[in-house]
């Protein structure tokens, strides 16, 4: 397996103050300059099958894509040393290829009725995360969600409990110093408020026999929008920035472990 692992001196960047994002994308400096062909991060969406499409075109899995995982990779770029590749990936759970990159992203998996999952994906995603792999999921609200999601994805490791990460867990200090799971509304939410009125963010794992996060489980949050909406007026700025502090602390662990 070649999950790319480097040291951490290649992630000491320089970090921005809060509310600087949009300085920080149209800055002087071009974002081809930190652009690698063989960089050290990949965007890697994953695509999935649901089981029914509840008005998705293609389905729920490709939500906020590209925009999303092009703001993801440009705020890595410069807000850390990290070099990115330009663009993101798109790959399914039963893809050899999921094997070269550390970090995979998937989202929306309790709309359509939930993730459908084969027996190849489940076997490659189950090998991939034991291997060293990092999966984050993001984007989905409510119990219903939850329950619809959880029919399947429990089938990748079913003798392993998920548990609720506490704020004191060391994936919040990797890079920015963050207290816990942050609610980060959708575009159509209102501030403070989610989906649903639902106001409080919970994160969820699967570590491995070494307590490693394997596994982290967004939930009744949206980073997806929060990287989306950068430049959109009415998105708060506050939760474009908390989008882009947890996405970092994740990409940075899941680097390091």
């Amino acid at each position: 397996m070649s999950l790319l692992k480097h040291t951490i001196g290649l992630l000491l960047g320089f970090v921005l103050l809060p509310g600087a994002y949009a300085q920080v994308f149209s800055g002087a400096r071009g974002l081809q300059d930190l652009y690698d062909s063989a960089g050290e991060f990949a965007f890697v969406r994953v695509k999935y099958d649901s089981y029914y499409n509840d008005g998705f075109y293609g389905g729920p899995w490709q939500t906020d894509f590209p925009a999303a995982d092009e703001n993801s990779l440009r705020g890595v770029a410069r807000l850390t040393n990290v070099r990115i590749m330009s663009q993101p990936i798109v790959l399914h759970f039963d893809d050899k290829e999921i094997f070269d990159y550390p970090f995979l992203y998937v989202l929306e998996m309790g709309r359509g009725g939930g993730v459908s999952l084969s027996v190849a994906e489940i076997e490659n995603l189950r090998e991939y995360l034991l291997r060293g792999g990092f999966l984050l999921i993001d984007d989905f609200w409510g119990q219903r969600q939850w329950d619809a999601f959880y029919r399947d994805f429990s089938q990748v490791f079913p003798d392993r409990k998920i548990i609720e990460l506490q704020s004191n867990h060391e994936i919040y200090r990797t890079f920015y110093d963050i207290d816990g799971a942050q609610m980060i509304p959708g575009r159509g939410g209102r501030q403070g408020f989610g989906q649903a009125g639902i106001d409080v963010a919970s994160n969820h794992a699967i570590l491995d026999d070494d307590g490693r996060v394997m596994v982290l489980i967004n939930w009744n949050s949206d980073m997806g929008d929060g990287w989306e909406h950068t430049f959109d007026q009415w998105y708060p700025t506050q939760y474009s920035n908390s989008a882009y502090q947890l996405g970092i602390n994740y990409l940075i662990y899941s680097l390091t472990h």
